[in-house]
């Protein structure tokens, strides 16, 4: 056996050995460790189906590669894959279920996924066994099906082989060590005793400067090794195989084989096996299995099969396929699936490990394992993906996940596999978790909360007895009348958000101020005064956007999004690790949870504060001279010591008030009352984000990302080309790829974009929409996206494609509300 290579790949299923198979494609040395055999894990009991359907655009992509790629694998490797495109027929019984399907249908567009719309009718005529008088209608593909798990592993294991990766089985990693160089890997001979997979007395040691770990339900148990969390926790997951249906034996005389149906309302697909069915099914009350390691005992094994749980989903196939209700059971698998808190894999660097590639955590990965190989290929050997695969980040999950938090949310992400995916869906379990102070005020303000990396944060507030869940909808939400008031409140008078869960960090020391000057593209700003700008990728693109408030000539502190705290500080701490000793002594710390966040933004949003400063000359304390856009002070709110910075997230007069988390309630209440004779409204995330986007203000996640660069977001004015930045030349090389715009949409009246649309120019795709809702300024939808440059330029006429259909849409100019920031700089 080898005991040096490049890349050790550490995992035998579908996952690993395509990742294997990517990486000696590019050239690169790779091992594969297999503890048993190959797809002894989930992939020898998973049911094979390559399912397009997925409102990611990322992980749309790697599906759309996967299933490309297996149709290539025959004529490569001389091995049948098992590939059975016979489509997927996804029905709907309810209007809302038609509307997921079309905001699913246009993303699909926006990735040149190809389906189509069919009627009951349609479905009747070209498929009889389908009972379809209780049906609105389907979307068809006609390009996937499904796959034999094992074959399609086995056709790339020998595709990997071919291209020189080595694969050796019954070898367990037992110690992972990192010299700061390379990883020493030990690992131990496994061996056969009485039917169970045991350790030998055989260890040796590998080297390798990468390593991917692909180890599927044994994932609690590679981070215990790495002393990391990851929470890729199995669900058990139920299939039965029926025997020969007379009926489908009788069609299949004169027709191609069925197409793999899925009934999302009944929460099962079915598809055909050989004269017969299998009915798979995400049913309520799955458990979650192996939260702290799978048994020594367990090998490609299955659970008791618990037929009482899928009873109701066995009787819906029933009344969808009636012929099979006289077939028999042949068999049955009830085996762990690994899952994740939100379905997506975890896919990409460790956190706070170097060369430490994480794959964990599919729960759809046949479908996924293809493209999941190949983009991370790209991330390992070029630096970046063409994608923009944070959304897979598995630093998205910071340290206060826990074994208890990932088991519970896991088994509420299987059952909630067919339920509808309302954009504006906001899943209960594990809730509350992480609060502010002000959480059970703003709860009895009527706050309906939203999740943000574990936090409460209020998406908008609603009168008693308002039912969140209730208003979900693919069109205008029953809360969307709320957002418009909490819009207006700000345009008009003055609202307060709360922005405590901002990510914070404190960068200080002798080499700061050098180490931010390469980190971040913008000037640094003076003592007192803040910059927005932007750390790229080594491949040139957008990694974090920050704001930047200048304490000391030392000292700085960086706020960033909400969402990606875990992801920022990972990021930020290697590369403080990487260039300290040439810039001198460097000291972060994340300070996310010590200072709470009120934004205070309106036209009377001084004149609330004017109520509470203490200060010498409370009349001039926020004027403009005292108080200038775009710098911070501290001042005194009652007696509340506060760090304010002038700035509003959505384009108002206003201020973010950075306050001592302890502090909240108090200034909470002080604030509260000092805005009662100005009629100030509790403003919640949905409008804040409507009128960012009047603003023109680019999202971390949405608008940046490493996908495009801030030139591609149109942000050059954040960019100083004068200097020497990380990620300057590679960013110089791109150029102008694609361009981001904000446009004014004449959309439906019932409806606005959610920023997962198609861009349309005539008959043909431009592009696409990354963020949508409505404008209170235009009183008309609103978003922003990327087209090609040419087509750029204000006024250029687009469409959007809405519900199936194309409705007309503008480019306008940057910041269409207020394009010369004269209300943010509005004296007083």
């Amino acid at each position: 056996m080898k005991t040096h290579v490049k890349a050790l790949v550490v995992g035998g299923g579908a996952v690993g050995t395509s990742i294997a198979y990517h990486l000696g494609k590019a050239g690169w040395d790779t091992m594969l460790l297999e503890r048993d055999e190959l797809t002894s894990g989930s992939t020898w009991h998973a049911a094979g189906l390559l399912p397009y359907f997925n409102m990611s655009f990322a992980t749309t992509h790697i599906h759309d590669y996967s299933i490309k790629f297996y149709k290539e694998l025959e004529e490569e490797t001389g091995l049948n894959a098992g590939f059975s495109v016979c489509g997927n027929l996804r029905m709907a019984r309810t209007q809302d279920r038609m509307d997921e399907f079309a905001l699913y249908s246009s993303t699909a567009e926006t990735v040149g996924v190809p389906h189509e719309w069919m009627t009951p009718a349609q479905i009747k005529d070209r498929w009889p066994l389908i009972r379809t008088d209780d049906l609105k209608g389907a979307i068809y593909h006609n390009t996937d099906g499904y796959i034999n798990p094992a074959d399609v592993t086995m056709a790339m294991a020998k595709g990997a082989r071919q291209r020189g990766v080595t694969i050796e089985r019954k070898w367990q990693v037992d110690g992972y060590e990192w010299t700061g160089s390379e990883w020493r890997v030990t690992v131990t001979k496994m061996v056969e005793k009485g039917g169970n997979l045991v350790a030998s007395d055989e260890q040796a040691v590998i080297t390798a400067e990468h390593v991917v770990t692909a180890t599927g339900n044994h994932a609690q148990r590679t981070a215990e090794l790495l002393k990391i969390k990851i929470p890729a926790i199995p669900v058990e997951h139920q299939f039965i195989v029926m025997e020969q249906d007379p009926a489908l034996v009788e069609f299949r005389k004169n027709n191609p084989e069925h197409p793999v149906i899925r009934d999302a309302d009944a929460q099962s697909y079915v598809r055909e096996e050989r004269g017969g069915w299998i009915l798979g099914v995400y049913e309520k009350n799955a458990p979650a299995r192996f939260e702290y390691g799978v048994p020594d005992s367990f090998r490609a094994d299955l659970f008791q099969l618990d037929l009482e749980r899928i009873e109701q989903q066995y009787m819906e196939m029933i009344h969808r396929i009636p012929s099979c209700e006289t077939c028999g059971l042949k068999d049955d698998f009830n085996g762990p699936i690994c899952y994740t808190p939100d379905g997506n894999p975890l896919v990409g660097p460790a956190p706070g490990l170097r060369n430490m590639w994480l794959a964990e955590g599919f729960s759809f990965g046949i479908t996924a394992a293809g493209g999941t190989g190949y983009y991370l290929a790209q991330m390992m050997v070029e630096g970046e993906a063409e994608i923009d695969m944070a959304s897979l980040d598995p630093k998205r999950y910071g340290s206060w996940m826990t074994t208890e938090f990932a088991a519970r949310k896991n088994e509420e992400c299987y059952d909630h596999v067919y339920i509808l995916h309302h954009p504006d869906e906001e899943r209960p379990a594990a809730r509350p978790l992480r609060t502010s102070p002000a959480y059970d005020r703003q709860a009895a303000r009527g706050a309906q909360f939203g999740w943000v990396n574990g936090w409460e944060r209020p998406n908008y507030y609603a009168p008693e007895g308002f039912s969140d869940h209730d208003s979900r909808s693919f069109r205008r939400g029953g809360w969307w009348e709320y957002a418009v008031e909490e819009a207006k409140a700000i345009r008009e008078g003055v609202g307060l958000v709360d922005a405590t869960a901002f990510t914070k960090h404190i960068v200080k020391g002798a080499g700061a101020e050098a180490f931010l000057d390469w980190f971040t593209t913008n000037k640094l700003p003076r003592v007192g005064r803040i910059n927005l700008t932007y750390a790229l990728t080594d491949a040139g693109t957008t990694r974090t956007e920050y704001t930047i408030v200048r304490l000391k000539e030392d000292e700085f502190y960086l706020v960033s999004a909400g969402a990606w705290t875990s992801y920022d500080a990972d990021y930020l701490r290697k590369a403080i690790e990487d260039k300290e000793p040439e810039f001198g002594r460097i000291e972060c710390q994340d300070v996310t949870t010590q200072w709470g966040v009120f934004a205070i933004a309106g036209p009377k949003s001084r004149d609330v504060l004017s109520a509470v400063i203490k200060d010498a000359d409370p009349e001039t304390a926020l004027s403009n001279k005292r108080f200038p856009w775009l710098s911070a002070k501290q001042i005194e709110l009652g007696m509340c010591p506060v760090n304010a910075i002038r700035v509003a997230y959505t384009g108002e007069l206003g201020w973010e008030l950075h306050h001592p988390i302890e502090m909240q309630n108090y200034l909470f209440d002080l604030l509260e009352k000092a805005g009662e004779p100005h009629g100030m409204k509790l403003v919640g995330a949905r409008a804040q984000n409507w009128l960012r986007m009047e603003k023109s203000y680019r999202a971390f996640g949405t608008e940046l990302g490493r996908d495009a660069t801030p030139l591609e977001a149109d942000l050059p004015r954040f960019v100083d080309l004068q200097k020497d930045f990380h990620g300057k030349d590679k960013m110089q090389e791109l150029g102008i790829r694609s361009k981001c715009v904000t446009l004014l949409i004449d959309g439906p009246d019932d409806a606005d974009p959610w920023g997962r649309e198609a861009l349309y120019s005539g008959d043909t795709k431009v592009g696409r929409l990354t963020s949508g809702g409505y404008s209170v300024a235009f009183g008309k939808s609103i978003g922003m996206g990327y087209v090609s440059p040419e087509l750029a330029e204000v006024g250029t006429k687009l469409q959007v494609r809405m519900q199936r259909k194309l409705w007309d849409a503008t480019v306008v100019e940057d910041s269409p509300y207020d394009p010369k920031n004269a209300t943010i700089r509005v004296d007083g």
